[in-house]
């Protein structure tokens, strides 16, 4: 009988498709419905555009008007 290859009623294959299982769903789903880290709004988006130089001033006050004006929709559809 070969029982020294079970570990608590269950073989070695099956702990690892558990453990696989967990790891699937708690760790791997990033762009999920519901998913722990919230996107960034288009106004973050536009701060760090500036804070990295990539926009002028001038450009980040027209864009931030006209996102605050609802004139251009966030990623998320909602204006």
């Amino acid at each position: 009988m070969l029982y020294n290859t079970y570990f608590w009623g269950m073989g070695l294959v099956w702990w690892i498709i558990w453990i696989t299982l967990l790891i699937w769903i708690f760790i791997v789903p990033y762009n999920i419905p519901g998913q722990r880290k919230v996107k960034d709004s288009p106004l973050d988006i536009l701060k760090k555009r500036l804070a990295l130089g990539q926009i002028t001033n001038e450009e980040y006050l027209v864009k931030k008007d006209m996102i605050e004006k609802d004139i251009i929709p966030d990623k998320r559809g909602y204006r």
